[in-house]
């Protein structure tokens, strides 16, 4: 089999503003600068356009949502083509009156649209109601393909659900990338605020190993509102090792190599694919079984 280069993927960790211009902008000039050196697939963070609204449950945050295409996307999709890079990047979608998704796009190098995620499993956690705005996604977990590989997108909340990164992988991803915004209330962070942020990027790099691919998360970084939002954006690998992680408490972004080739090398020495025992799993598709 030949090799193949490896790829540079960034995950750009940024605080928002409540200015949605301001917010688009420097995420613009986040992706500029990443291509500059030398990044070929850029991912963002999840509703990188605007602050993290769902803290509330609030009609007027309706006008945030856009179609697709619409403003956001039209301004990746000049910067994809600008720059010559593959960007995955979350926005709120307005699908119709009244049907709104949260969702994630992927731009190729030519500025079209490769593919759209809508995020399946919706929270609905103390200031994060998200199940009064998004409906749950409807596209199924996909690779989607591009120049620089299969890319599965999973949102946020997906994160810790076996399934969807198993599906994904399924359908071909070598890179699964998960635009998010999680982050510690006040009330909580002392006595459960280390063993929180722990859980999380464990539950991912578990989904890397135990499918055999490599896993971003680009997450945003700051305090709005009620939830201080912990950043420790990362890349892993197929067995699960950190390559770069960011901090809890700043813009950063994560800038790391990753060599596709060993996709191959780990599915053969930890053949969990292989050993799935397909005839045994009719229960998956039972909310419980009594």
């Amino acid at each position: 089999m030949s090799r193949r280069a490896p790829v540079s993927v960034a995950a750009i960790q940024m605080e928002c503003t409540i200015d949605v211009d301001e917010n688009l902008q420097r995420t613009l000039d986040a992706i500029s600068a990443s291509a500059k050196q030398g990044a070929q697939l850029i991912c963002l963070q999840e509703l990188f356009g605007s602050r993290y609204f769902c803290q509330s449950e609030d009609h007027d945050q309706f006008d945030l949502a856009e179609a697709i295409p619409g403003r956001t996307t039209d301004a990746l999709a000049r910067a994809a083509a600008e720059h010559k890079v593959v960007i995955v990047g979350g926005l709120f979608e307005r699908r119709a009156a009244g049907l709104f998704h949260n969702s994630a796009v992927v731009f190729e190098t030519d500025g079209s649209l490769a593919g759209v995620y809508r995020k399946m499993h919706i929270p609905d956690d103390p200031f994060f109601y998200e199940k009064f705005y998004f409906t749950p996604g409807d596209l199924g977990f996909k690779a989607i393909p591009t120049s620089v590989g299969k890319i599965g997108v999973c949102i946020c909340w997906d994160q810790w659900f076996p399934e969807a990164a198993r599906l994904t992988t399924l359908a071909g991803a070598e890179i699964l990338v998960y635009p998010t915004a999680i982050g510690w209330q006040a009330s909580e962070k002392e006595q459960f605020g280390a063993s929180q942020l722990n859980a999380w990027q464990t539950m991912m790099r578990a989904h890397a190993i135990a499918n055999g691919l490599f896993v971003v998360a680009p997450n945003r970084v700051g305090v709005e509102d009620n939830i201080e939002f912990w950043g420790s954006s990362f890349v892993c690998d197929p067995y699960g090792n950190l390559l770069k992680s960011a901090t809890d408490d700043a813009e950063e972004t994560v800038l790391v190599d990753c060599d596709l080739d060993l996709i191959e090398t780990a599915r053969t020495h930890w053949p969990f694919l292989r050993d799935r025992r397909i005839d045994a799993y009719d229960g998956l598709t039972q909310r419980f079984l009594d």
